[in-house]
């Protein structure tokens, strides 16, 4: 599997202090992507589920870990790696977000297993209006599992786009909703 970054805490792309988990590989090339270094298949991202399992332990074991959020690229170009991913996530916390450039109705039930929030649909710069979660408004938020329906009710409903910065050993990695034609 392919995978560029892990960060945490992840405190702008869902409600507490996340694991964000960034996959390699996207075919959908929206204009003005906010990661598009992640489009391409790159060896140097060519790592394992266990690796990827072992540093998420290490951060959990550590801190609080209150969900996964899973972007990208599009973490459904790797379909397969992704449902092994979740399934052993789900184990540590089943609060999983994903974002994905499909429709929902492109997805099999089976692809949705273990999916907390699924957050679909292409992103349109043109349509960026600084919604909570959503890059651009054609984009769906997706509630999938009942028992956070009231958790995500309430985070959407007050809670307001926030940037937020890593430091990385090659530069500054900016995380969260951004402005149209945002540039570092």
């Amino acid at each position: 599997m392919y995978i560029a970054r892990i960060l945490y805490p992840v405190e702008v792309l869902g409600p507490g202090k996340r694991i964000g988990i960034w996959f390699c590989g996207c075919q959908h090339h929206c204009k003005g992507c906010s990661n598009p270094e992640l489009w391409d298949f790159q060896d140097r991202y060519l790592t394992d589920i266990k690796t990827v399992v072992d540093i998420v332990k290490k951060i959990a074991d550590e801190n609080r870990v209150d969900g996964f959020t899973i972007s990208g690229g599009d973490p459904f170009f790797q379909k397969d790696d992704l449902k092994s991913l979740l399934r052993q996530l789900s184990q540590i916390n089943d609060d999983i977000i994903v974002y994905t450039g499909y429709l929902k109705e492109e997805l099999s039930e089976n692809d949705l297993v273990n999916i907390t929030v699924l957050i679909d649909g292409k992103y349109v710069e043109e349509l960026n209006d600084g919604s909570i979660l959503r890059g651009s408004s054609n984009q769906r938020i997706y509630i999938l599992q009942d028992k956070y329906k009231e958790k995500y009710d309430k985070y959407l409903s007050t809670e307001k786009n926030r940037i937020q910065n890593f430091t990385a050993s090659d530069g500054i990695i900016s995380v969260g909703i951004h402005k149209p034609k945002f540039s570092f």
